[in-house]
């Protein structure tokens, strides 16, 4: 399973918001979309789960153009956790994950839909909050159980918008070294728009840095975060430093 998008562009009414984006991801891969806001890294994941049409270029999932897929084939192919989310779930937590089942659901669950949403849910360490109604949790407890609805859908992309965003540092580290340990052990794909560059450079293959609707820089951790595209992205002066043979960025002031 493998992504090419090859010259896409789209634009939110006159305004630009990505810019002929070429670009390939493989299986067993985990790449991090950074960039300051408004850079186009969520308008980017929408357009790859076909929620936008770009106004130019294609995106292939193995070999085959997405607008080419049904729905119900899509999603088996592609699971998106968006970086908020309407919170008008009156469902306990286990009605929310067997949602992520819907694709494959006929007249009611079967013994494996069930199996799939209990081990998901053990597996992220969900099982204390799996009676609990959705609109109650925290806004920690709602990322990881949006998380785990997608990974409950069985797909072959998984597309994630700020995955860490409500979570404090030690669940940061927890939902993505299970996604990373996921991904190698499913072979997905995993594709996710970061503002912590420091999270994104530990448990990334390969960064892509946009700026303006267009790719600044693209490779591995230490090939993209360099003083030299931090200024030129962000305007700001940092230090790189390495630990765990990773770059780690220390910001120190704008420019």
């Amino acid at each position: 399973m493998k992504i090419e998008i090859c010259g896409i562009s789209f634009d939110y009414g006159s305004t630009r918001a990505l810019h002929n984006i070429t670009m390939k991801v493989k299986e067993g891969s985990v790449v991090s979309v950074v960039g300051p806001n408004g850079s186009g890294k969520t308008t980017l994941l929408r357009c790859i789960d076909r929620i936008l049409k770009p106004k130019r270029g294609t995106i292939m999932v193995d070999g085959r153009e997405i607008s080419e897929l049904g729905s119900k084939e899509l999603s088996k192919l592609i699971a998106y956790v968006p970086r908020t989310y309407p919170n008008v779930f009156p469902f306990r937590v286990l009605d929310v994950l067997m949602l992520g089942r819907k694709p494959y659901i006929g007249w009611k669950p079967s013994t494996r839909d069930i199996d799939v949403m209990w081990d998901i849910l053990k597996r992220m360490k969900l099982e204390a909050l799996a009676l609990r109604y959705f609109d109650e949790l925290s806004d920690g407890e709602k990322q990881k159980v949006m998380i785990a609805r997608a990974l409950v859908q069985e797909p072959k992309i998984l597309l994630l918008d700020e995955p860490t965003g409500n979570l404090d540092i030690r669940h940061q580290l927890e939902v993505l070294a299970f996604i990373r340990s996921t991904l190698k052990h499913e072979k997905l794909v995993v594709l996710m728009a970061m503002h912590d560059l420091n999270l994104a450079s530990r448990f990334s293959d390969e960064m892509i840095m946009l700026n303006n609707g267009k790719i600044l820089a693209i490779g591995k951790p230490e090939e993209v975060l360099t003083q030299k595209n931090l200024k030129n992205c962000y305007g700001v002066k940092v230090k790189v430093l390495w630990e765990d043979e990773k770059p780690q960025v220390i910001p120190l002031r704008p420019l």
